[in-house]
């Protein structure tokens, strides 16, 4: 429930905020704000939601996280209030809605706060009363920019009945802590709250009832909320698993497709041009075994379809190892961050946690193209194919880097952030080179030619195709592909799945 009309006076009497000064301004979320204030005897951070059944106003002891990106209230009112003092902050009659008269030396401002259960709404208004901004902008209710605010008159028959709407009681001892009135509206579960913590003022009484029962961002909804999130990730990143798993199994044949193509090619001789089957002795077995082939092609032809499924079977096994390990990361790291919400005590940053990690895909945000890995403090950024290429010379690194390639294969470019005066290490330019084979053509030609150089000597080819560079001063290097190099890797690779 929010807060009622006494209550909100109380915690404005608490606050005393007339004569303070706006240091700095948060917005965590899109229905909260933090405003950050100072005058002598101390600082207060005061907290406003407007998220349903959770409209309040209070002082909070604890950090108030950022969001991830700057929202557009919090950047409006920074420009124009931050630095201001706070002259007065009244209730408007019993209306729950507060009047904030602030100014500068050169502009005078009125921060409305109305915390009305389904229409709350932050808005900053000049001295006339037209709206500058607002946390919502609702054109049906001319709560838009340009407007005028019509502030509320208060309504004087409420004073009669103000007894109505009693003050959550709680105690400044260790004992429980109570509500007078309808017991069905005393906390989220309809149950008194049982707490034996004793608190310094009504403003923490406050925070603390709507961090553990406010229906919006209390901590008990949230945890559900992610305990939801999570089960429901973990089964879909679990059956993505099984199935790269089933896959993978289905390729254990591969050495058999390979010994088949070695059969037709010992008993070759024997394809008459009719049949579709070859009947033969396995030299390995002594069974006699019948191999489905085209009669059409000769027992070379016949051999190689088999061999190059044989080499498709291999190369698949490695990639589904490869993103087998991915998926088994992923799956550890949904765990973890599943745990360090049910760990985090700030109701605040479980829903900004969530938020993130509810977006879908296609809307979180990516600061490059290709992988990137951290290895032993060293950056390394991979490409792999010819848009990632290009777009990561083109943005994302600079004259001192490091640029590898395979020669004589289309694959990806691979780089090496560079570090102030420091020579890249022979193992980290080792772990660059077998990217830069992994994810290129030559990936199963076994030992490979590279060479390397600094960005700031490449240049581009004169009307080729995207991504195509021609190097100088390049060096070369010859490497036989570490699979265990390539696992450790696995392991280092960043990723935000």
């Amino acid at each position: 429930m929010s807060l009622n009309c006494n209550e909100i006076n109380l915690i404005l009497q608490e606050l005393n905020l007339k004569g303070s000064f706006i240091q700095d301004i948060i917005q965590p979320g899109y229905d909260s704000l933090a405003l950050y204030t100072y005058k002598e005897g101390g600082a207060k951070t005061v907290f406003i939601c407007t998220a349903h059944d959770a409209c309040r106003i209070c002082e909070v002891r604890r950090k108030i996280t950022k969001n991830e990106k700057p929202l557009r209230f919090m950047e409006f009112l920074r420009s124009r209030i931050k630095g201001c003092r706070i002259n007065s902050a009244e209730q408007i009659g019993l209306e729950r809605v507060v009047k904030m008269e602030i100014s500068n030396a050169e502009e005078e401002f009125v921060l409305y706060i109305r915390l009305w259960n389904n229409a709350a709404n932050v808005i900053l208004c000049d001295k006339n009363n037209v709206i500058l901004d607002s946390m919502y902008r609702r054109p049906n209710k001319n709560e838009m920019t340009g407007e005028v605010f019509p502030e509320p008159v208060a309504d004087m028959t409420k004073f009669d009945i103000k007894d109505k709407w009693p003050v959550r009681q709680f105690t400044m001892h260790n004992s429980q802590c109570t509500i007078e009135g309808d017991e069905s509206k005393s906390s989220a579960n309809g149950k008194n709250i049982q707490n034996e913590k004793a608190y310094r003022s009504f403003n923490e009484f406050i925070d603390a009832y709507y961090s553990e029962h406010g229906a919006a961002l209390s901590r008990e909804a949230l945890l559900e909320k992610a305990e939801k999130w999570f089960n429901t990730n973990l089964s879909k990143r679990e059956a993505a698993l099984a199935n790269l798993e089933n896959k993978l199994s289905s390729f254990k044949n591969a050495d058999q497709m390979k010994h088949t193509g070695d059969l037709i090619l010992a008993y070759g001789h024997l394809i008459d041009g009719s049949s579709r089957h070859l009947e033969c002795e396995d030299y390995e077995t002594g069974k006699t075994v019948s191999i489905m082939i085209d009669p059409k092609l000769s027992a070379h032809e016949n051999a190689e379809k088999y061999y190059t499924q044989y080499k498709k079977a291999v190369s698949g096994s490695e990639q589904l190892e490869h993103d087998i390990e991915i998926s088994k990361r992923q799956i550890e790291k949904l765990k973890s961050q599943y745990e360090a919400m049910q760990k985090e005590q700030n109701p605040v940053k479980i829903e900004q946690m969530l938020r993130h990690d509810s977006k879908p895909v296609q809307q979180q945000k990516k600061t490059h193209p290709g992988l990137d890995y951290t290895v032993n403090g060293w950056y390394i950024l991979v490409g792999r194919d010819a848009n990632e290429n290009d777009e990561l010379l083109r943005r994302h690194v600079r004259g001192e880097d490091m640029w590898l390639h395979v020669r004589d294969f289309p694959g990806g470019y691979v780089f090496i952030k560079h570090k102030k005066d420091k020579t890249i290490p022979l193992d980290i330019l080792l772990d660059a080179a077998n990217l830069a084979v992994y994810y290129s053509k030559a990936r199963n030609t076994g030992k490979t030619d590279l060479y390397y150089t600094k960005v700031k000597y490449l240049r581009r080819a004169k009307n080729g195709p995207k991504g195509l560079v021609i190097p100088t001063q390049e060096k070369n290097l010859c490497i036989t592909p570490d699979k265990e190099r390539l696992s450790r890797l696995d392991m280092l690779q960043n990723t935000s799945d």
